[in-house]
């Protein structure tokens, strides 16, 4: 049985602070995935200063922010439990990263509008603090998946 006494468990004011964390995480993908979703062509052209025409692109790029919002809903599931849905901070984590590391990569080669920093910005930001999350949970005795 697991108490608030428990060191293996956050508890309190830090369990709460974790999971409106997640809670924001989810709701900063949502921000980004909903538009994306039903105004694609709209959202590329905020991202990357240019019209998509392409079926297919139009179809990929929506995939992507599909993809998006399940992380969002990942994120959801980690506020209601951040001990126990550790893996699945690890793959959205790891997704933000490897997004904003392309997206930056875009930005320096001219190939994004300014817009593009907002969201490296905020990626790298949550980035940051999953990593205070990983860094909580070892001190607490626990693996990171």
């Amino acid at each position: 049985m697991t108490t608030d006494n428990d060191p293996k468990d956050m508890a309190g004011r830090e369990l709460r602070l974790f999971r409106s964390f997640f809670t924001i995480a989810a709701l900063w993908n949502f921000a980004g995935a909903v538009p994306g979703l039903f105004d694609t062509a709209g959202m590329f052209a905020r991202e990357f200063g240019r019209d998509l025409s392409d079926p297919v692109m139009i179809a990929v790029y929506r995939g992507a922010w599909g993809t998006a919002l399940l992380y969002g809903f990942g994120f959801l599931v980690v506020a209601w439990s951040p001990v126990r849905q550790s893996g699945v901070v690890l793959m959205g984590g790891l997704g933000k990263a490897l997004f904003a590391l392309n997206l930056a990569y875009l930005f320096l080669n001219g190939w994004t509008s300014d817009f593009a920093i907002v969201v490296i910005g905020g990626d790298v930001i949550f980035c940051s603090l999953f990593v205070v999350y990983f860094a909580r949970l070892r001190r607490l005795g626990h693996g990171i998946i």
